[in-house]
Protein backbone atom coordinates (compact mmCIF):
# COMPACT_ATOMS: atom_id res chain seq x y z
CA UNK A 1 0.00 0.00 0.00
CA UNK A 2 1.38 3.43 -0.93
CA UNK A 3 2.06 5.78 1.95
CA UNK A 4 -0.29 8.74 2.35
CA UNK A 5 2.64 11.15 2.37
CA UNK A 6 6.22 10.30 1.52
CA UNK A 7 7.85 12.66 4.03
CA UNK A 8 8.87 11.57 7.52
CA UNK A 9 10.69 12.68 10.63
CA UNK A 10 12.39 9.30 10.85
CA UNK A 11 12.62 6.24 8.65
CA UNK A 12 13.75 2.79 9.80
CA UNK A 13 15.13 0.58 7.02
CA UNK A 14 14.51 -3.10 7.76
CA UNK A 15 11.37 -4.76 9.15
CA UNK A 16 13.15 -7.52 11.00
CA UNK A 17 12.89 -7.79 14.76
CA UNK A 18 15.67 -5.25 15.48
CA UNK A 19 14.25 -2.67 13.07
CA UNK A 20 10.74 -3.10 14.43
CA UNK A 21 11.92 -3.02 18.06
CA UNK A 22 13.88 0.15 17.31
CA UNK A 23 10.84 1.78 15.70
CA UNK A 24 8.67 0.75 18.64
CA UNK A 25 11.12 2.18 21.18
CA UNK A 26 11.48 5.40 19.18
CA UNK A 27 7.71 5.91 19.25
CA UNK A 28 7.61 5.08 22.95
CA UNK A 29 10.27 7.71 23.62
CA UNK A 30 8.78 10.27 21.20
CA UNK A 31 5.01 9.72 20.78
CA UNK A 32 3.54 11.42 17.73
CA UNK A 33 6.75 11.31 15.69
CA UNK A 34 6.09 10.81 11.98
CA UNK A 35 7.87 7.50 11.53
CA UNK A 36 7.83 4.68 8.99
CA UNK A 37 9.51 1.28 8.68
CA UNK A 38 10.62 0.44 5.14
CA UNK A 39 11.35 -3.05 3.82
CA UNK A 40 11.73 -4.55 0.35
CA UNK A 41 9.61 -7.58 1.31
CA UNK A 42 5.81 -7.66 1.44
CA UNK A 43 5.81 -9.11 4.98
CA UNK A 44 7.71 -8.23 8.13
CA UNK A 45 10.29 -10.67 9.55
CA UNK A 46 10.91 -12.29 6.16
CA UNK A 47 14.59 -13.09 6.68
CA UNK A 48 16.72 -13.60 9.80
CA UNK A 49 13.82 -13.10 12.21
CA UNK A 50 11.41 -15.38 10.39
CA UNK A 51 14.00 -18.16 10.19
CA UNK A 52 15.08 -17.87 13.83
CA UNK A 53 15.16 -21.03 15.96
CA UNK A 54 13.16 -19.29 18.68
CA UNK A 55 15.46 -19.49 21.71
CA UNK A 56 15.26 -16.94 24.51
CA UNK A 57 18.92 -16.56 25.37
CA UNK A 58 20.00 -15.98 28.95
CA UNK A 59 23.31 -14.19 28.29
CA UNK A 60 25.56 -16.91 29.69
CA UNK A 61 28.05 -17.08 26.80
CA UNK A 62 28.96 -13.45 26.29
CA UNK A 63 32.01 -11.57 27.53
CA UNK A 64 31.05 -9.56 30.63
CA UNK A 65 30.82 -5.83 30.04
CA UNK A 66 30.47 -6.15 26.26
CA UNK A 67 27.41 -4.97 24.37
CA UNK A 68 26.12 -8.50 23.72
CA UNK A 69 26.15 -9.40 27.41
CA UNK A 70 24.61 -6.11 28.57
CA UNK A 71 21.91 -6.05 25.90
CA UNK A 72 21.05 -9.73 26.27
CA UNK A 73 20.45 -9.39 30.01
CA UNK A 74 18.49 -6.16 29.60
CA UNK A 75 16.68 -7.52 26.56
CA UNK A 76 15.76 -10.73 28.40
CA UNK A 77 14.12 -8.67 31.13
CA UNK A 78 12.29 -6.39 28.69
CA UNK A 79 11.16 -9.34 26.57
CA UNK A 80 9.56 -11.14 29.50
CA UNK A 81 7.90 -7.92 30.68
CA UNK A 82 6.55 -7.39 27.15
CA UNK A 83 5.20 -10.94 26.95
CA UNK A 84 3.47 -10.61 30.31
CA UNK A 85 1.97 -7.22 29.44
CA UNK A 86 0.56 -8.37 26.10
CA UNK A 87 -0.17 -11.99 27.07
CA UNK A 88 2.27 -13.17 24.41
CA UNK A 89 3.18 -16.90 24.55
CA UNK A 90 6.65 -17.93 25.71
CA UNK A 91 8.15 -20.52 28.02
CA UNK A 92 11.21 -20.43 30.25
CA UNK A 93 11.89 -24.14 29.99
CA UNK A 94 15.61 -23.94 30.82
CA UNK A 95 18.49 -25.59 29.02
CA UNK A 96 21.52 -27.73 29.68
CA UNK A 97 24.97 -26.96 28.28
CA UNK A 98 26.95 -30.18 28.42
CA UNK A 99 30.54 -31.36 28.24
CA UNK A 100 30.94 -34.78 26.66
CA UNK A 101 34.77 -34.96 26.75
CA UNK A 102 37.28 -34.26 29.49
CA UNK A 103 38.95 -31.49 27.52
CA UNK A 104 35.65 -29.58 27.50
CA UNK A 105 35.46 -29.25 31.29
CA UNK A 106 37.63 -26.09 31.51
CA UNK A 107 35.59 -24.47 28.73
CA UNK A 108 32.38 -25.35 30.55
CA UNK A 109 33.76 -23.85 33.75
CA UNK A 110 34.60 -20.64 31.87
CA UNK A 111 31.04 -20.40 30.51
CA UNK A 112 29.69 -20.86 34.04
CA UNK A 113 31.98 -18.10 35.33
CA UNK A 114 30.72 -15.75 32.60
CA UNK A 115 27.16 -16.57 33.57
CA UNK A 116 27.88 -15.62 37.16
CA UNK A 117 29.60 -12.38 36.10
CA UNK A 118 26.66 -11.51 33.86
CA UNK A 119 24.22 -11.90 36.73
CA UNK A 120 22.27 -14.97 35.61
CA UNK A 121 19.86 -16.31 38.19
CA UNK A 122 19.74 -19.95 39.23
CA UNK A 123 22.57 -21.29 37.07
CA UNK A 124 24.51 -24.17 38.56
CA UNK A 125 27.01 -26.79 37.58
CA UNK A 126 25.39 -30.20 37.44
CA UNK A 127 26.81 -33.71 37.44
CA UNK A 128 26.36 -36.33 34.72
CA UNK A 129 23.60 -37.86 36.86
CA UNK A 130 21.78 -34.53 37.13
CA UNK A 131 22.09 -34.01 33.37
CA UNK A 132 20.42 -37.39 32.87
CA UNK A 133 17.61 -36.41 35.21
CA UNK A 134 16.81 -33.46 32.98
CA UNK A 135 17.74 -34.98 29.61
CA UNK A 136 17.91 -38.80 30.00
CA UNK A 137 19.25 -39.47 26.49
CA UNK A 138 22.22 -37.07 26.63
CA UNK A 139 25.72 -38.48 27.01
CA UNK A 140 27.45 -35.95 29.28
CA UNK A 141 30.16 -35.98 31.89
CA UNK A 142 29.14 -32.61 33.34
CA UNK A 143 26.80 -29.74 32.56
CA UNK A 144 25.37 -26.34 33.40
CA UNK A 145 21.69 -25.86 34.17
CA UNK A 146 20.42 -22.53 32.81
CA UNK A 147 16.86 -21.94 34.06
CA UNK A 148 16.41 -18.51 32.41
CA UNK A 149 16.69 -19.91 28.86
CA UNK A 150 13.45 -20.48 27.02
CA UNK A 151 11.51 -20.59 23.76
CA UNK A 152 9.32 -18.18 21.80
CA UNK A 153 8.23 -17.53 18.20
CA UNK A 154 10.17 -14.45 17.06
CA UNK A 155 8.29 -14.17 13.77
CA UNK A 156 5.03 -13.78 15.68
CA UNK A 157 6.72 -11.40 18.12
CA UNK A 158 7.90 -9.21 15.23
CA UNK A 159 4.34 -9.06 13.93
CA UNK A 160 3.18 -7.96 17.39
CA UNK A 161 5.79 -5.18 17.36
CA UNK A 162 4.52 -4.14 13.90
CA UNK A 163 0.93 -4.05 15.13
CA UNK A 164 1.88 -1.79 18.03
CA UNK A 165 3.88 0.51 15.75
CA UNK A 166 0.82 1.05 13.58
CA UNK A 167 -1.41 1.55 16.62
CA UNK A 168 1.02 4.29 17.77
CA UNK A 169 0.77 6.08 14.42
CA UNK A 170 3.79 4.62 12.66
CA UNK A 171 3.60 3.32 9.10
CA UNK A 172 4.87 0.13 7.46
CA UNK A 173 6.18 0.68 3.95
CA UNK A 174 6.39 -2.92 2.75
CA UNK A 175 7.43 -3.83 -0.77
CA UNK A 176 9.74 -0.80 -0.99
CA UNK A 177 13.21 -1.70 -2.24
CA UNK A 178 15.83 0.92 -1.40
CA UNK A 179 18.14 1.92 -4.27
CA UNK A 180 19.96 4.99 -3.02
CA UNK A 181 20.17 7.65 -0.28
CA UNK A 182 21.21 11.22 -0.95
CA UNK A 183 21.77 13.91 1.69
CA UNK A 184 21.59 17.68 1.64
CA UNK A 185 20.81 20.48 4.09
CA UNK A 186 17.11 19.62 4.10
CA UNK A 187 17.51 15.95 5.01
CA UNK A 188 17.74 12.56 3.36
CA UNK A 189 16.26 11.69 0.00
CA UNK A 190 15.60 8.01 -0.68
CA UNK A 191 15.13 6.43 -4.08
CA UNK A 192 12.93 3.33 -3.79
CA UNK A 193 11.12 0.94 -6.08
CA UNK A 194 7.89 2.79 -5.27
CA UNK A 195 9.01 6.36 -5.56
CA UNK A 196 10.94 8.98 -3.64
CA UNK A 197 10.80 9.36 0.15
CA UNK A 198 12.16 12.19 2.25
CA UNK A 199 13.12 11.93 5.91
CA UNK A 200 14.92 14.07 8.45
CA UNK A 201 16.76 11.07 9.91
CA UNK A 202 17.31 7.39 9.20
CA UNK A 203 17.96 4.17 11.12
CA UNK A 204 19.59 1.34 9.18
CA UNK A 205 18.56 -2.10 10.45
CA UNK A 206 18.90 -3.83 7.09
CA UNK A 207 20.50 -7.01 8.47
CA UNK A 208 22.01 -8.97 5.61
CA UNK A 209 22.30 -5.72 3.61
CA UNK A 210 23.29 -3.44 6.50
CA UNK A 211 26.71 -2.70 4.97
CA UNK A 212 25.14 -1.85 1.59
CA UNK A 213 22.66 0.57 3.16
CA UNK A 214 25.40 2.04 5.37
CA UNK A 215 27.45 2.76 2.24
CA UNK A 216 24.44 4.55 0.71
CA UNK A 217 24.35 6.85 3.75
CA UNK A 218 28.00 7.80 3.27
CA UNK A 219 29.58 5.49 5.83
CA UNK A 220 33.09 4.36 4.91
CA UNK A 221 33.66 1.14 6.84
CA UNK A 222 36.34 -1.53 7.07
CA UNK A 223 33.92 -4.45 7.26
CA UNK A 224 31.56 -6.45 5.09
CA UNK A 225 28.51 -8.55 5.91
CA UNK A 226 29.22 -12.20 5.14
CA UNK A 227 26.19 -14.52 5.04
CA UNK A 228 26.42 -17.82 6.92
CA UNK A 229 23.65 -20.34 6.40
CA UNK A 230 22.52 -22.46 9.33
CA UNK A 231 20.68 -25.64 8.36
CA UNK A 232 18.41 -27.70 10.57
CA UNK A 233 17.07 -31.22 10.70
CA UNK A 234 13.78 -32.13 12.36
CA UNK A 235 13.55 -35.02 14.80
CA UNK A 236 10.98 -37.67 13.84
CA UNK A 237 7.77 -37.58 15.88
CA UNK A 238 8.40 -40.97 17.47
CA UNK A 239 11.86 -39.86 18.63
CA UNK A 240 10.97 -36.46 20.06
CA UNK A 241 11.03 -37.96 23.56
CA UNK A 242 14.83 -37.90 23.19
CA UNK A 243 14.69 -34.16 23.95
CA UNK A 244 12.79 -32.48 26.79
CA UNK A 245 13.79 -28.86 26.24
CA UNK A 246 17.09 -27.29 25.08
CA UNK A 247 20.39 -29.18 24.81
CA UNK A 248 23.60 -27.35 23.85
CA UNK A 249 27.23 -28.47 23.51
CA UNK A 250 30.27 -26.57 24.72
CA UNK A 251 30.89 -24.13 21.83
CA UNK A 252 34.20 -23.64 20.06
CA UNK A 253 35.65 -20.51 21.73
CA UNK A 254 37.34 -19.49 18.46
CA UNK A 255 34.12 -19.45 16.45
CA UNK A 256 31.07 -17.21 17.14
CA UNK A 257 28.53 -20.01 16.70
CA UNK A 258 27.13 -22.24 19.43
CA UNK A 259 27.48 -25.61 17.69
CA UNK A 260 24.73 -28.03 16.66
CA UNK A 261 22.13 -28.39 19.39
CA UNK A 262 18.57 -29.55 20.03
CA UNK A 263 15.72 -27.06 20.42
CA UNK A 264 12.10 -27.65 21.38
CA UNK A 265 9.97 -25.27 19.32
CA UNK A 266 7.01 -23.16 20.45
CA UNK A 267 5.06 -24.38 17.42
CA UNK A 268 5.83 -28.00 18.32
CA UNK A 269 8.53 -30.42 17.27
CA UNK A 270 12.29 -30.60 17.82
CA UNK A 271 14.91 -28.91 15.64
CA UNK A 272 18.48 -30.21 15.49
CA UNK A 273 21.24 -27.94 14.24
CA UNK A 274 22.42 -25.58 12.92
CA UNK A 275 25.68 -25.87 11.10
CA UNK A 276 27.36 -22.66 9.89
CA UNK A 277 28.30 -22.65 6.22
CA UNK A 278 29.09 -19.81 3.83
CA UNK A 279 25.94 -18.92 1.87
CA UNK A 280 26.51 -18.28 -1.83
CA UNK A 281 24.01 -15.40 -1.80
CA UNK A 282 22.98 -13.10 1.02
CA UNK A 283 19.51 -14.58 1.21
CA UNK A 284 20.61 -18.08 0.22
CA UNK A 285 18.44 -20.40 2.30
CA UNK A 286 19.16 -23.43 0.11
CA UNK A 287 22.45 -25.15 -0.63
CA UNK A 288 21.68 -24.53 -4.29
CA UNK A 289 21.02 -20.77 -4.06
CA UNK A 290 23.78 -18.81 -5.79
CA UNK A 291 24.11 -15.13 -6.67
CA UNK A 292 27.33 -14.80 -8.62
CA UNK A 293 27.65 -11.05 -8.01
CA UNK A 294 27.22 -11.38 -4.23
CA UNK A 295 29.43 -14.46 -4.05
CA UNK A 296 32.09 -12.64 -6.07
CA UNK A 297 31.96 -9.70 -3.64
CA UNK A 298 32.45 -12.07 -0.71
CA UNK A 299 35.39 -13.88 -2.31
CA UNK A 300 37.00 -10.62 -3.40
CA UNK A 301 36.91 -9.17 0.13
CA UNK A 302 40.36 -9.43 1.68
CA UNK A 303 38.89 -9.86 5.16
CA UNK A 304 36.96 -12.94 4.09
CA UNK A 305 40.01 -14.49 2.44
CA UNK A 306 42.08 -13.92 5.59
CA UNK A 307 39.35 -15.39 7.78
CA UNK A 308 38.94 -18.39 5.46
CA UNK A 309 42.69 -18.95 5.50
CA UNK A 310 42.66 -19.20 9.29
CA UNK A 311 39.50 -21.31 9.59
CA UNK A 312 39.55 -23.36 6.38
CA UNK A 313 39.49 -26.72 8.16
CA UNK A 314 36.46 -25.70 10.22
CA UNK A 315 34.82 -24.24 7.14
CA UNK A 316 35.33 -27.38 5.07
CA UNK A 317 33.87 -29.48 7.89
CA UNK A 318 30.79 -27.28 8.03
CA UNK A 319 30.43 -27.42 4.23
CA UNK A 320 30.77 -31.23 4.27
CA UNK A 321 28.01 -31.47 6.88
CA UNK A 322 25.81 -29.29 4.70
CA UNK A 323 25.84 -31.88 1.91
CA UNK A 324 26.29 -35.06 4.00
CA UNK A 325 23.46 -36.11 6.28
CA UNK A 326 25.70 -38.79 7.79
CA UNK A 327 28.23 -36.16 8.87
CA UNK A 328 25.46 -33.99 10.35
CA UNK A 329 24.03 -36.96 12.26
CA UNK A 330 27.47 -37.81 13.61
CA UNK A 331 27.76 -34.30 15.04
CA UNK A 332 24.35 -34.66 16.70
CA UNK A 333 25.32 -38.04 18.15
CA UNK A 334 27.98 -36.14 20.09
CA UNK A 335 25.07 -35.14 22.37
CA UNK A 336 22.55 -37.96 21.91
CA UNK A 337 24.21 -41.21 20.74
CA UNK A 338 20.85 -42.89 20.06
CA UNK A 339 19.95 -40.51 17.22
CA UNK A 340 20.19 -42.30 13.88
CA UNK A 341 19.92 -41.48 10.19
CA UNK A 342 16.26 -42.48 10.03
CA UNK A 343 15.35 -40.28 13.01
CA UNK A 344 16.00 -37.02 11.17
CA UNK A 345 14.60 -35.30 8.11
CA UNK A 346 15.95 -32.12 6.55
CA UNK A 347 14.22 -29.05 7.94
CA UNK A 348 14.52 -25.34 7.38
CA UNK A 349 17.48 -22.98 7.26
CA UNK A 350 18.36 -19.44 8.21
CA UNK A 351 21.07 -17.04 7.10
CA UNK A 352 23.06 -15.09 9.68
CA UNK A 353 24.48 -11.68 8.82
CA UNK A 354 28.01 -11.70 10.23
CA UNK A 355 30.27 -8.68 9.94
CA UNK A 356 33.93 -9.41 9.21
CA UNK A 357 36.58 -6.69 9.22
CA UNK A 358 39.28 -6.22 6.61
CA UNK A 359 41.83 -8.05 8.76
CA UNK A 360 39.71 -11.19 8.75
CA UNK A 361 38.34 -10.92 12.29
CA UNK A 362 34.74 -11.85 12.90
CA UNK A 363 33.11 -8.92 14.71
CA UNK A 364 31.56 -10.64 17.70
CA UNK A 365 29.89 -7.71 19.40
CA UNK A 366 27.07 -5.47 18.26
CA UNK A 367 28.30 -2.64 16.05
CA UNK A 368 26.37 0.63 15.77
CA UNK A 369 27.93 3.47 13.79
CA UNK A 370 26.52 6.98 13.40
CA UNK A 371 26.80 10.13 11.38
CA UNK A 372 24.92 13.42 11.56
CA UNK A 373 21.54 12.08 10.44
CA UNK A 374 21.90 8.30 10.44
CA UNK A 375 22.22 5.44 12.93
CA UNK A 376 23.60 2.29 11.26
CA UNK A 377 23.08 -1.01 13.08
CA UNK A 378 25.94 -2.70 11.24
CA UNK A 379 26.26 -5.97 13.15
CA UNK A 380 23.51 -7.52 15.25
CA UNK A 381 23.85 -11.30 15.22
CA UNK A 382 22.47 -13.69 17.84
CA UNK A 383 21.25 -13.02 20.53
CA UNK A 384 19.80 -9.93 18.81
CA UNK A 385 16.25 -11.33 18.82
CA UNK A 386 16.34 -11.83 22.59
CA UNK A 387 18.03 -8.43 22.93
CA UNK A 388 15.75 -6.62 20.47
CA UNK A 389 13.96 -4.31 22.88
CA UNK A 390 17.24 -3.39 24.61
CA UNK A 391 18.99 -2.74 21.30
CA UNK A 392 15.92 -0.75 20.32
CA UNK A 393 16.24 1.40 23.44
CA UNK A 394 19.84 2.23 22.55
CA UNK A 395 19.07 2.87 18.91
CA UNK A 396 16.13 5.11 19.84
CA UNK A 397 18.26 7.19 22.21
CA UNK A 398 20.86 7.70 19.46
CA UNK A 399 18.34 8.26 16.67
CA UNK A 400 16.38 10.94 18.47
CA UNK A 401 19.52 13.08 18.72
CA UNK A 402 19.61 13.16 14.91
CA UNK A 403 16.38 15.14 14.63
CA UNK A 404 16.78 18.88 14.11
CA UNK A 405 15.95 21.00 17.14
CA UNK A 406 12.38 22.25 17.12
Amino acid sequence: MMAKEQTYDMLVVGAGIVGLASALQILRQRPGLKLAVLDKEEEVASHQTGHNSGVIHSGIYYEPGKSKAINCRRGHQLLLEFCEKYDFPYELCGKVIVATREEERPLLANIFKRGQQNGLKGIRMISAEEVREKEPHVAAIEGIWVPEAGIIDYGLLARKYAQLIEEMGGELLLGYKLFDVKQDNTGLHLETSRGKIETKSLVNCAGLYADKVAAMTGLTANFKIIPFRGEYYELAADKQHYVNNLIYPVPDPNFPFLGVHYTRMMRGGIEAGPNAVLAFKREGYSRWDINLKELGETLAFAGFRKMAGRHWKKGMGELYRSYSKAAFVKALQHLIPEVGMDDLKRGGAGVRAQAIDDKGALINDYLILENERVVNVCNAPSPAATSSLAIGENVAAKALTKLPAE
